[in-house]
C-alpha cells in the first residue's frame, strides 16, 4: 500500500469519525434513554399505577413487539429514502410517544403507550448499522459500531443520575417525579431528529467535508468489499431472509438481548432487593455501565486489531453469562451485587459491535438492510422474552433468582451459536493495494 493511500485512508477514517460519530451517539443515547428510562421511573411510578412485578415486566417487554413487527419494512424504507429522512421521522414520532407516556393512568395505558414506542423506534438501530457500512470500511467498523453502540452504557450511566435529579420534581405543579421523567427525557430526541434532518448527509457523496479524491477512495474501498461479497453471495430479496447463517445469527442475536434487556430493564430493582438503598440505587446503577462503556470501546478496538471475531464474541459471553449467574445468588451484599452486576454489563455489551460485524461481511446493498433489519427483530424478541420472564418469575416466587439465571442462559447460548456459525475474518477484505493502488489521493 502506498504512502499516499494510507495518508488517504488516515485522513477519511478521521473525518467521518470526527463528523459522524458523535452525532450518532447522541442520537443513540436520547433513543436508549427514552427505551429504558422506564426502569428508573419504575421505582415509584409502580406503586402510584399499583403494577406487579408481572405487568411492570410485561410492559417493559412489549416494546419490543411493537419494534420487531415494522423494523424489516422500516429498514427497507430508510433503503430506498435515506437515512436523513427517516432516522428523523424515527426519532420526532418516538419523543412523542415517549413524551405521552408522563400521561399513563393504569397497565392498560402503559402497555400501550409501550408497544406504540417500541413501533415507532422500529428500523433506528440496525438502520444506523446499515448506514455506517456506507461509510465504514470493514476494517474500521467494529471500532466504529463500538463507539456507536457505547451510547447504551453511557446512557445508563449518565441516564441514571440525570433521572434521579428529574425525579427530585415530584409534586411540581402537582406532577408526579416519574412523569416528569417522561416528559423531560423526551425533548433531547425531538430535538435532535430536527437536527437529522438537517443536517445528516445520506451517503459519502453528500459529504461537503470530504474532498472529491476522499470521496473517489472510500467509494472505490466500499465498492471493492461489495464485490468480494457479492462473489461469495448472491440471491433474491427472499433468500436472504431464509439464509440459515442468518437465522442463525438471528438466535444468536436473541440471546444477546435476552440478557442485555432481562438486566438494563430490571437492575434499579435488582440492586434495591440486593440492599442498595432505594435513594441510592439510581446513582449506583452508573457504576457498572459506565465501566462497561469503557471495556465495550477496548474490546472492539482489540478484534479489530487482530481480525477475531469468534473467541471475542464468545469470550465475552461467557463473562456475561458468569456475572448476570452471580447475580442471581448475590442477593444478601449489595456491594458484591454491584460488582456481579458490572461484570454482566461488560460481557453482555462487549459482544454487540463485533457481532455486528458478521452479517455485514456476507450482505450488501438491500440484502444488507432486510437481513440485519431481521436478524435485529428476533434479537428484539430476546428483548421482549428477557423483562418478561424476570418479571413473572419474580410475581410467581418473589425472587430474581431464577429469572436471572434464564437470562444469563441466553448469553451462554449466544456464545455457543457464534462459534458453531464461524466466521471468516478474511470476508471482510481489509483495505490493500489490490483495492486500490495508486488510484487514492487527498485531492
Amino acid at each position: 500500500m502506498s504512502a499516499t493511500t494510507v495518508t488517504v485512508e488516515t485522513t477519511v477514517i478521521r473525518k467521518v469519525r470526527g463528523r459522524l460519530l458523535p452525532f450518532l451517539v447522541m442520537l443513540y443515547f436520547a433513543a436508549f434513554i427514552d427505551r429504558v428510562n422506564v426502569s428508573f421511573a419504575a421505582l415509584t411510578m409502580n406503586r402510584d399505577l399499583g403494577l406487579n412485578a408481572y405487568a411492570y415486566g410485561l410492559g417493559a417487554g412489549i416494546f419490543f413487539l411493537g419494534y420487531c413487527l415494522f423494523e424489516v419494512p422500516s429498514n427497507l424504507i430508510l433503503y430506498r429514502i435515506g437515512a436523513r429522512r427517516w432516522i428523523a421521522r424515527i426519532m420526532i414520532t418516538w419523543s412523542l410517544i415517549g413524551a405521552a407516556m408522563a400521561f399513563v393512568q393504569g397497565p392498560e395505558s402503559f402497555w400501550s403507550l409501550r408497544f406504540l414506542l417500541g413501533v415507532a423506534e422500529a428500523g433506528f438501530f440496525p438502520g444506523i448499522v446499515y448506514y455506517l457500512t456506507r461509510w465504514a470500511p470493514a476494517t474500521h467498523r467494529a471500532q466504529m459500531i463500538g463507539t456507536f453502540m457505547a451510547a447504551i452504557p453511557i446512557s445508563t450511566a449518565l441516564g441514571a443520575p440525570l433521572s434521579g435529579a428529574i425525579l427530585h420534581l415530584d409534586g411540581v405543579f402537582g406532577v408526579a417525579g416519574w412523569r416528569w421523567l417522561f416528559l423531560c427525557e423526551a425533548v433531547p430526541s425531538l430535538l435532535l431528529g430536527v437536527c437529522t434532518w438537517m443536517w445528516l448527509p445520506d451517503s459519502p457523496a453528500e459529504a461537503k467535508w470530504l474532498t472529491a479524491g476522499e470521496k473517489e477512495w472510500l467509494a472505490r474501498v466500499l465498492e471493492a468489499e461489495a464485490a468480494c461479497r457479492d462473489a461469495k453471495y448472491r440471491g433474491p430479496l427472499f433468500r436472504t431472509l431464509t439464509d440459515p447463517r442468518i437465522l442463525a445469527l438471528s438466535v444468536c442475536y436473541f440471546g444477546a438481548d435476552m440478557g442485555l434487556y432481562g438486566v438494563v430493564l430490571w437492575v434499579p430493582q435488582v440492586l434495591a432487593s440486593a440492599g442498595v438503598p432505594e435513594s441510592s440505587v439510581i446513582y449506583v446503577v452508573a457504576i457498572p455501565y459506565a465501566l462497561a462503556a469503557i471495556a465495550m470501546i477496548f474490546w472492539s478496538r482489540h478484534s479489530d486489531r487482530t481480525r477475531e471475531r469468534l473467541w471475542h464474541i464468545a469470550g465475552a459471553s461467557l463473562l456475561g453469562f458468569a456475572g448476570l449467574a452471580a447475580t442471581a445468588y448475590l442477593t444478601d451484599s449489595p456491594r458484591l451485587a454491584v460488582l456481579a452486576v458490572t461484570v454482566g454489563a461488560i460481557g453482555t455489551l462487549a459482544i454487540l459491535p463485533i457481532f455486528w460485524l458478521l452479517p455485514a461481511a456476507i450482505l450488501g446493498g438491500a440484502a444488507a438492510a432486510a437481513g440485519i433489519a431481521l436478524i435485529n427483530t428476533v434479537g428484539n424478541v430476546g428483548g421482549f422474552a428477557g423483562p418478561y420472564i424476570v418479571g413473572w418469575v419474580k410475581a410467581t416466587t418473589g425472587s430474581f433468582t431464577y429469572g436471572l439465571l434464564v437470562v444469563a442462559g441466553g448469553l451462554l447460548l449466544s456464545g455457543i451459536m457464534v462459534l458453531l456459525i464461524g466466521h471468516d475474518s478474511r470476508s471482510e477484505l481489509p483495505i490493500s493495494a489490490a483495492a486500490v493502488t495508486g488510484r487514492g489521493n487527498s485531492g
